[in-house]
């Protein structure tokens, strides 16, 4: 029984970085911890892990020191009625069942228990607007793009605008607006050539105004606070989950974060005094919470950006925090996100859509 689990079933030895990669790799948002007894030690879900992330807690750590030690089991000899009760209101995916030694012996699982009709709700719906920047010239994918504007470089048979746009229609958009200036009429055109459900509107850059100056002229009526993203990273990740953590923790802006591990494959030399060696660090390793490009932006926020200037998202979110707005990170693991504006990344794309 075990066996047929083992993909959410991980050892208390394991460190949050291997939590993450199988986290990514199961495409589930829990897992459970076991000793070398399969004895259950708690859950660990994306949550714990984010808030662990946001504490400045070391992915090296051993995940029984993360995990929810408190989660929710039953004993052998359970009554299904009242556990199916529970699963209902806590809306439990997996339940694991423990014998007297605590050994998780099997799970009970919502799509088993509840066949006669009751569905859970696997992506809940977003009434937010997105604002696509796509007015850049993407040099990185030169030849490609002095032809083609970047938004539509192909990815199979997509493009990267439409792979960025399905993310969130399958939370419900159904409202976009695209920042457009280079190539802006060939975007227009194929949008219309393809005639999508969804509705576009467009803000036309008459010169180039950076990663955040036409956020100026986006219309805010009605509007509580948006998604803004760039037209070259596509973002894996539950999107209503961002939404909550961007209201819950009441940020004016929140940044969508991935983690980057980077190995420096050389011997790092360490000056004491003098300017002379006072260690060498061999092949260092380090993990960084790196901007993706993606964020959740209250309207008042737009009311810094200078009209008709270049302006960048990194100029917006410094100028708020300047004055004492709240600026959240809302971190994602590193398979989560993609950036196609460089070639090595955009062969990886293809290779993850396509191949």
């Amino acid at each position: 029984m075990l066996k047929e689990f083992s993909e959410i079933l991980l050892s208390q030895t394991a460190t949050v970085k291997e939590a993450m990669k199988l986290l990514d790799k199961t495409a589930e948002k829990i897992l459970f911890i076991v000793d070398e007894n399969s004895s259950l030690k708690g859950a660990l879900t994306d949550g714990d892990i984010r808030r662990w992330i946001l504490k400045d807690g070391s992915l090296n750590e051993k995940v029984v020191e993360v995990c929810n030690r408190d989660c929710y089991y039953i004993k052998q000899g359970y009554n299904l009625e009242v556990v199916k009760k529970e699963i209902l209101q806590r809306k439990i995916v997996y339940v694991p069942v423990v014998n007297d030694l605590n050994v998780v012996i099997e799970f009970l699982i919502w799509d088993n228990l509840f066949e006669s009709g009751i569905k859970r709700k696997t992506l809940r719906s977003l009434d937010i607007p997105v604002v696509i920047m796509a007015g850049g010239k993407g040099t990185r994918l030169d030849p490609f793009t002095k032809i083609l504007p970047k938004p539509l470089i192909p990815i199979g048979d997509k493009t990267i605008l439409e792979l960025i746009i399905d993310k969130f229609v399958d939370f419900g958009v159904n409202d976009f607006t695209l920042s457009v200036n280079y190539k802006a009429k060939i975007i227009k055109s194929y949008l219309e050539e393809i005639s999508p459900d969804y509705s576009i509107r467009y803000i036309d850059e008459d010169i180039p105004l950076g990663t955040a100056g036409s956020l100026g002229f986006f219309d805010t009526k009605d509007v509580k606070c948006f998604f803004v993203t760039n037209c070259d990273i596509i973002i894996s990740a539950d999107y209503s989950e961002i939404l909550l953590f961007h209201n819950e923790n009441m940020n004016d802006i929140t940044i969508v974060a991935s983690l980057k591990h980077i190995k420096i494959p050389y011997g790092v030399c360490k000056l004491g005094p003098e300017g002379l060696l006072d260690s060498i660090d061999e092949k260092p390793e380090n993990d960084y919470l790196i901007s993706t490009g993606m964020y959740i932006v209250n309207p008042d926020v737009l009311d810094l950006i200078p009209k008709g200037s270049v302006y960048h998202m990194t100029n917006l979110i410094e100028d708020a925090n300047n004055i004492g707005k709240r600026i959240g990170v809302f971190p994602i693991s590193e398979n989560s996100w993609i950036d196609t504006g460089e070639w090595v990344e955009y062969k990886k794309a293809v290779e993850k859509f396509v191949l």
